[in-house]
């Protein structure tokens, strides 16, 4: 069992699709506190002060798992979309074009902290405007670096990718399954 510190629907579906056993406590911090313009230093930064922030409201009373995700498009560091016009604006950015997609996970047991910093590369073919207006509609994008959502709306315009999945989605879960079975 372990704690998943994130509020992340897509964080949790990727430990229950994987059969892993965890509870779900929540670790609020302001993101927009950290400025860096590096997409690696501003993963990196963010999954150690939720790590931090994990260990000041919660008891280390199981191992636990932190992570932080953000999409670097056209020299740009996208989060979370504030509003409907924000995500529709990032992913105007992504269309037809390619982007990074970088992940920042720590896993931290008694016997040992495990921290992956890792990217997955996506190519991405022209959004339809259409079907980019019923996904803005939808909701889906919240919550989402950069409003995407390859595992939904935009897995038919993949024209290429590098990586695992699980990084775009908010996890590394081929990197953190070898510290789980270690027990």
């Amino acid at each position: 069992m372990i704690a998943l510190g994130s509020s992340s629907f897509t964080r949790a579906k990727i430990l229950e699709n994987a059969k892993i056993a965890f509870v779900r406590r929540a670790v609020d911090f302001d993101e927009s506190a950290v400025k860096d313009k590096n997409a690696y230093d501003f993963v990196y930064k963010i999954a150690k002060c939720k790590a931090a922030r994990y260990l000041e409201i919660y008891s280390f009373d199981m191992p636990f798992l932190v992570a932080d995700t953000v999409v670097a498009a056209h020299g740009r560091l996208l989060g979370k979309a504030r509003d409907i016009n924000e995500a529709r604006e990032m992913l105007y950015l992504q269309s037809n074009s390619s982007i990074s997609i970088i992940t920042c996970m720590i896993y931290k047991s008694l016997e040992l902290e495990f921290t992956d910093l890792s990217q997955t590369l996506y190519e991405f073919g022209e959004f339809k405007s259409g079907g980019l207006e019923a996904y803005l509609e939808s909701g889906e994008w919240q919550g989402k670096a950069g409003a995407c959502m390859v595992e939904g709306f935009c897995k038919p315009y993949i024209k290429k990718s590098v990586g695992f999945e699980s990084t775009a989605m908010g996890l590394s879960l081929e990197k953190l399954l070898p510290f789980l079975e270690r027990k």
